[in-house]
């Protein structure tokens, strides 16, 4: 992997959402076409031969590359989207977050027991909202459940909120 492309490629903000927090913007990386390939090329190599069924891309630019990868997979995407965004009948998990709280909602026929689900989303800072999607997927009770992310903040420790055992993995991980 080009870790020094997509990290020379990459553009933090300070300060954002709220004072304290150093955003780190995953679009610019979605911008750059060969950011956008390596992205790509890493994230199938690392789940080519997993069997997933479904990939579910958390809101918002969890839907970027996890509906890129859920193509090359041959898989179905889901969505994991905040309240009153999905047409049809959800269920949901609510969450606290590094700066307030908020809730996920799946559709309730998204997932079957058949299933092999990955969850993607662009980052893994304190874990609140992974473990959220994580709780929800569970809750259709796949055959097997994977985590994946383009970026972790590791000392934020966002995976010890996970149980031991669940497979977590990231293409990055920096400090904040």
């Amino acid at each position: 992997m080009n870790k020094e492309l997509l990290l020379k490629n990459l553009r933090t903000v300070p300060d954002f959402p709220i004072p304290g927090i150093l955003f780190f913007d995953v679009t610019t990386l979605f911008k750059d076409a060969e950011c956008l390939k390596e992205l790509e090329d890493e994230l199938y190599e690392l789940y080519k031969d997993k069997g997933i069924t479904k990939v579910v891309g958390i809101e918002s630019r969890g839907f970027v590359m996890g509906a890129v990868l859920a193509a090359r997979l041959g898989a179905g995407f889901i969505p994991a989207r905040k309240p009153g965004k999905l047409p049809a009948e959800t269920i949901q998990e609510s969450f606290a977050k590094e700066y307030g709280t908020d809730t996920i909602e799946i559709h309730k026929d998204a997932i079957t027991e058949d299933d092999v689900v990955l969850i993607h989303d662009d980052l893994l800072a304190t874990g609140g909202t992974a473990k959220a999607a994580y709780n929800l997927v569970k809750k259709f009770n796949p055959k097997e459940v994977l985590v994946n992310f383009i970026i972790e903040i590791t000392n934020l420790n966002g995976r010890e909120i996970f149980a031991e055992g669940v497979d977590i993995s990231a293409l990055i991980e920096v400090e904040e």
